[in-house]
């Protein structure tokens, strides 16, 4: 960063619901490498170039801070949730430890498993989307799809009872949270999840049955095997917040894009064969993503010719990579037909998104379901009143 260029405030400060910060474009053109305040105080490197992000994210080298890590904090004192300030409760995310994580979870969300699971899926969209329109206009699209449809499906992943599902939102929101709740009542919250995913995986190794966790135990019982304990329960948390918050979020988003110009809602309607493009150009656009990916530098790195030094913490802004007209023609305008498409909202190289495939098919079933049964889907209200998710990691 250049000596007369000055510290910007992050989150960077944004217009209407759906627009990207003006601050983006210029970020990228004039300062790649920018030094940006967070929430907290502390002082963080901004990368908002695709080919920068890209880099960052495929380094194996580095992965999100651990708890010791002297790491810029992004919450402000007394405010954060683990997810936001470490914990010592996490998967593996290094080395042979994390490939062979990957290799126990990965196996379970292939392109393959979620292609058997996309019938069932289909069933619970047309269910979902029939008791919606059976309550009457105007519909909560977030509320009556978004979030059950993605709770549902990672419910019975994981065999855990869809009937918990409202107790999993709270839990899942004080896991993500930067400034909703009290330092107290996150604290609280995760106690109470770590009590019941420790109970659930206790009684799956009593009784197990054909899901996630009842498979990673069995393997786990080896010796030198598996999974520990504490992975387990990691595991078990991690993907019942992944598994739902980020899709459930997404699904509002990418039909209020979709809806904010009619035109391309038509297009889909005519042609029903963009919807998988329609999905990742839906990805690649939202503005809204979250907060970043954090890396923290443990050995000093070079980054856009600039020597970023060991023990600095680097925010990746993968939307804002997502706009970079290096890489996408026409990159602030949405295409539907945009291929290649090499957005990184999943993320690059051995972090990438683990659940990656599992968000792409219940996105595309979830569109494919609304053109069908409601082709004259509108938004009941302008766009520049629709209100954003504020005080999470991210976005909806």
């Amino acid at each position: 960063m250049s000596q007369n260029q000055q510290t910007v405030r992050y989150p960077l400060p944004y217009e209407g619901p759906l627009d990207p910060p003006a601050e983006w474009e210029r970020l990228r053109q004039q300062c790649p490498v920018a030094t940006v305040e967070l929430p907290s105080g502390d002082h963080a490197t901004l990368l908002t170039r695709h080919e920068h992000v890209r880099s960052m994210l495929a380094d194996p080298r580095f992965s999100r801070p651990a708890v010791n890590d002297d790491a810029a904090r992004v919450a402000p004192e007394g405010a954060g949730s683990v997810a936001a300030n470490g914990s010592s409760l996490t998967v593996p995310d290094k080395g042979e430890p994390h490939q062979r994580w990957r290799r126990a979870v990965g196996k379970w969300f292939t392109a393959k498993r979620m292609a058997a699971l996309r019938p069932s899926m289909t069933a619970i969209a047309e269910q979902l989307i029939d008791d919606m329109v059976e309550q009457g206009a105007p519909g909560d699209l977030k509320a009556s799809v978004g979030f059950p449809l993605p709770v549902y499906v990672i419910c019975d992943m994981l065999g855990v009872p869809a009937a918990d599902r409202d107790r999993f939102s709270h839990w899942s929101d004080a896991f993500l949270n930067l400034t909703r709740f009290t330092k107290e009542e996150t604290d609280a919250a995760q106690i109470e999840f770590i009590q019941y995913m420790s109970g659930h995986i206790a009684d799956k190794r009593a009784d197990p049955a054909e899901d996630v966790l009842s498979t990673l135990i069995k393997e786990s019982e080896g010796e030198g095997q598996g999974l520990s304990d504490e992975e387990l329960l990691a595991t078990g948390m991690a993907l019942l917040v992944a598994g739902h918050e980020t899709t459930a979020n997404m699904i509002g988003k990418m039909v209020s894009m979709l809806l904010a110009d009619r035109t391309r809602w038509e297009r889909l309607l005519a042609d029903p064969s963009l919807v998988r493009n329609a999905v990742e150009e839906s990805l690649r656009f939202d503005a809204n993503l979250g907060f970043g990916l954090r890396r923290y530098l443990t050995e000093d790195v070079e980054v856009g010719g600039e020597v970023l030094p060991q023990g600095t913490t680097v925010i990746c802004s993968m939307p804002a990579a997502n706009r970079d007209e290096d890489v996408f023609d026409g990159a602030d305008e949405m295409d539907l037909g945009r291929t290649p498409n090499p957005h990184l909202t999943f993320g690059a190289g051995p972090h990438s998104c683990l659940g990656q495939a599992l968000a792409r098919t219940e996105l595309q079933v979830v569109l494919e379901t609304l053109l069908r049964r409601l082709p004259t889907l509108e938004l009941a209200a302008p766009i520049e009143e629709l209100e954003r998710v504020e005080g999470l990691l991210v976005g909806g």
